[in-house]
């Protein structure tokens, strides 16, 4: 690809990969809401400060952005963007249970858990205070 074609590609913010989407999917149809999307948010808390959140929503809030893929609608506020701009969200099955897993490029250190974290630019919601995540770590 040349430069004038990079620049015509559209690139998300966010990456949602194929086994991740399967699930999202399959979650919706089990809890009857297919047109549902999923929301990923950023909230103070956790052991490292910071902590990633998940739920289905019927649609999108103002100023919410949203990125489509694979059938499946994701929905991320505008602050909860700024601390996960450039992430990945994948499904992962393993001996010990099966999850959500965000790679974020933003944090700087991470949970043993992988549901916390604490950000680059040292953000950090007002009040959050490392409360412990439950993982043991």
């Amino acid at each position: 690809m040349d430069v004038q074609q990079l620049d015509s590609v559209q690139t998300e913010t966010v990456f949602l990969t194929e086994a991740a989407a399967a699930t999202v999917r399959n979650l919706l149809v089990q809890k009857n809401v297919p047109d549902y999307g999923l929301r990923v948010f950023v909230a103070g808390g956790g052991c490292s400060g910071m902590q990633y959140g998940m739920a289905l929503e019927a649609e999108a809030r103002d100023y919410d952005h949203v990125i489509e893929r694979e059938g499946v609608k994701v929905f991320i506020d505008p602050t909860s963007m700024m601390y996960l701009e450039g992430a990945s969200i994948d499904y992962v099955d393993s001996i010990m249970g099966g999850g959500f897993k965000i790679e974020n490029p933003n944090a700087v250190t991470s949970c043993g858990c992988g549901t916390s974290f604490k950000a680059k630019n040292g953000g950090a919601y007002e009040g959050a205070a490392g409360g412990g995540c439950g993982c043991g770590h």
